[in-house]
């Protein structure tokens, strides 16, 4: 039918973990049994570039190598995980990455670039349509994507394109010490490239950062503090993240760009800052009272009413559970390998979504609210 209509059916293979074929995106023989048969010159395969979502230390998902039909590849421009064009997060050197590690690769045809839209938050920028270049992150990643993935491209080449040659050296300069804040501060590097499945989901790179929202409680202490062997060095490398700020307002200065987006930035991180302080050290009654201090002042200085902001969800009072508990939970839940366990056909992937079912008004009410409401919650992820 799509044939002889001369349309083009694009299928998508992102999915959320959910029903049988919430695997999709990652496991090979779901993939191969659902794209089966499919010959079409009508029809196309678009894949994001990772096991997961639009995140930062995932390699590239080999699927691209394995599907036969054509294939588009999936990028993201409007980094919803990354502030959403709120400060630089320039995706220009994973674009060579990429380009690099799909050379090769049969049937590729074209690429999907996500600049507008992506997330549950509530930062607003749109690529295009700001005034004053409050969008200048955004049409930079699309500018880099293009002029990369498409023309070949290299970074120098497109900073210096969108910058112009008076500026380019400081803009470069700028979004390689962004790279670093967001690489070795946003994410937490050790847990970051851990491969860890739950059910039918990969378990993505950034757990304490979602969407525009910070946690700072007990449960992510407990499960980054489980993950992370090495918190001495997770803290250092923040700090030293933390202290690239005032440089990068010159460059930003020096370059013409938003220097207030910034200091924006500057201060969303001095509080992941303090979280991984927490995260790691032991308690301490003072670094809570400054992460409130912190946090009621970043509330003062970036009112809601003239832009958006991170949400601080803080819970800092000790939390003393069992790590044997913790540790049996996570040999139960997670697997570091793409198959499934016994255990997992036994319990996870069907009896575990029974019981939460049977008990579901219960369970919905002993969960925070953000589990339950935002994007598909946890009922389409226990499906």
């Amino acid at each position: 039918m799509v044939e002889s209509r001369g349309r083009l059916l694009i299928f998508r293979t992102w999915t959320v973990g959910a029903h049988r074929i919430g695997d999709l995106i990652w496991h090979r023989r779901t993939l191969e049994k659902t794209l089966r048969g499919i010959d079409s010159p009508a029809f196309v395969v678009s894949m994001k570039h990772g096991e997961s979502d639009f995140f930062r230390y995932l390699p590239l998902n080999r699927a691209f190598f394995r599907v036969s039909q054509a294939k588009i590849l999936e990028v993201q421009a409007r980094r919803e995980y990354e502030g959403a064009g709120e400060f630089p997060s320039f995706i220009g050197w994973d674009c060579e990455r990429i380009a690099r590690e799909l050379a090769g690769v049969e049937n590729l045809i074209g690429i999907s670039v996500w600049c507008q839209t992506g997330g549950w938050h509530a930062f607003r920028r749109l690529a295009f349509l700001e005034e004053n270049q409050r969008d200048i992150w955004l049409r930079l990643n699309t500018h880099a994507a293009i002029r990369i993935l498409k023309d070949g491209a290299t970074v120098e080449q497109v900073v210096t394109e969108f910058a112009g040659p008076g500026q380019a050296v400081a803009a470069l300069e700028l979004l390689r010490h962004a790279e670093t804040s967001i690489r070795e501060l946003y994410y937490i590097e050790e847990f970051a490239r851990l491969k860890l499945f739950f059910r039918r989901v990969r378990i993505p790179p950034l757990l304490h950062v979602y969407w525009d929202c910070l946690f700072i409680n007990p449960a992510v202490r407990r499960i980054l503090g489980y993950f992370v062997k090495d918190p001495e060095t997770a803290v250092r490398a923040g700090e030293a993240a933390l202290g690239l700020f005032p440089h990068m307002l010159g460059l930003a200065h020096e370059a013409g760009w938003p220097e207030d987006d910034i200091e924006f930035m500057r201060d969303t991180f001095r509080l992941i800052a303090l979280a991984r302080r927490y995260y790691f050290l032991p308690w301490d009654q003072e670094l809570a009272a400054a992460i409130e201090q912190v946090k009621l002042a970043y509330k003062q200085r970036w009112p809601r009413s003239e832009r958006q902001r991170y949400r601080i969800k803080t819970s800092l009072e000790p939390f003393h559970a069992k790590r044997r508990l913790l540790r049996w939970t996570i040999a139960l839940l997670l697997r570091k390998r793409r198959g499934y366990r016994i255990i997992d056909r036994l319990f996870t992937l069907d009896l575990l979504g029974m019981l939460y079912r049977l008990f579901k008004p219960a369970a919905r009410r002993s969960m925070p609210k953000y589990l339950r409401k935002s994007a598909m919650g946890i009922d389409a992820v226990l499906k």
